[in-house]
């Protein structure tokens, strides 16, 4: 190409439209003239030595492709292969692996999610902020609908209490709470937050809070999405790959395909904001034995290959508070 650049120029051309032509600039020239063996030219990049071989990189792709995997993330991947003892590659590893191999596509049938800031609840344990809120279930008939009511705790999310109805009214609400009160123990200092509809702030309803000593928590008036933790269940649940495509024929079929899903979330679904363990596991305290082994499991592995870590392990951290749509200075401060 040089040779080129110096016969045109011989022939009376000007440098800058001869680099011009070329796709050039005139000092990549003038560092080719002066520095031919320039070494970002001449030299491959070396691989960098904490890679994965071509074996440990086959094993990540077929783990990900076995049955009981190929659906999951590989957040919950590396998070089931942890509690089985096993240390693979790291999450980002897995992401990355199967970014490379076009095996990381979006699948969810959902949009990214919007949020709302109501007034701050924050809980530091099981059984201290509860939040409920109402959603539809498609009956047979036309226009006919089932109504789900679930009691979410917000600090483990564990589902503390649900009932299937064929009607929205705060009797219902009432019976709800009022089982899944004495079920957890009758806790001290109870808040209870919803929305503002009419069985959140139903006489029955609140009659029972107050000879229960649970105090209510309400959205802000005129804000539709107002309970981030109850929509953010409702959500998993309806986006559930076996969320029924088709109606519930009966009521007592909606309560059989609910009672399925409690149990898979509390005892199986490895929350991302809780440590990747179960609702369940947080909410009784199982959570802490565990996220230990999962630490010393992963400073085991740094140990046998210390060159494949560039800092610390993961840490494996318990998230102590939960903040129900935090203020400003409290999610900074839970950040940092």
């Amino acid at each position: 190409m040089l040779e080129l650049v110096d016969e045109a120029m011989a022939a009376g051309a000007r440098l800058a439209p001869c680099c011009q032509l070329l796709g050039l600039d005139p000092r990549t020239l003038q560092r080719w003239r002066t520095r031919p063996e320039d070494g970002r030219t001449t030299h491959e990049r070396p691989p960098p030595p904490n890679r994965l071989s071509d074996e440990e990189r086959a094993l990540v792709l077929q783990t990900a492709a076995l049955p009981r995997f190929r659906d999951l993330s590989p957040k919950q991947i590396v998070a089931q292969l942890a509690d089985e003892g096993t240390y693979m590659a790291s999450e980002s590893t897995f992401y990355r692996v199967l970014r490379e191999e076009r095996l990381q596509h979006h699948r969810g049938r959902a949009k990214p999610p919007t949020h709302t800031k109501p007034r701050e609840k924050v809980a530091t344990g099981p059984n201290q902020v509860w939040s409920w809120d109402i959603t539809y279930l498609r009956g047979p008939g036309h226009r006919q609908f089932f109504y789900l009511y679930v009691l979410l705790d917000v600090w483990s999310r564990k589902i503390v209490g649900w009932t299937v109805r064929e009607s929205e009214c705060g009797t219902h609400a009432a019976t709800m709470v009022r089982e899944a009160v004495f079920r957890e123990g009758s806790p001290e200092g109870l808040v209870l937050h919803s929305d503002r509809g009419a069985p959140m702030t139903s006489a029955t309803l609140l009659g029972l809070l107050d000879a229960l000593s649970v105090r209510p928590s309400y959205s802000r008036p005129r804000v539709s999405d107002d309970n981030p933790f109850s929509e953010s269940l409702f959500r998993t649940m309806k986006y559930r790959p076996a969320y029924p495509s088709k109606p519930f024929p009966s009521r007592s079929a909606a309560e059989a395909w609910v009672e399925h899903f409690v149990d898979w979330y509390c005892h199986e679904h490895r929350h991302s904001a809780l440590g990747m363990v179960t609702p369940a596991q947080r909410h009784d305290g199982e959570d802490i034995g565990l996220l230990a082994q999962r630490r010393q499991l992963y400073e085991a592995a740094r140990s046998r290959h210390p060159e494949r870590w560039s800092g610390k392990t993961r840490t494996w951290s318990r998230p102590i508070e939960v903040a129900l749509n935090p203020s400003d200075a409290t999610r900074e401060r839970l950040a940092s």
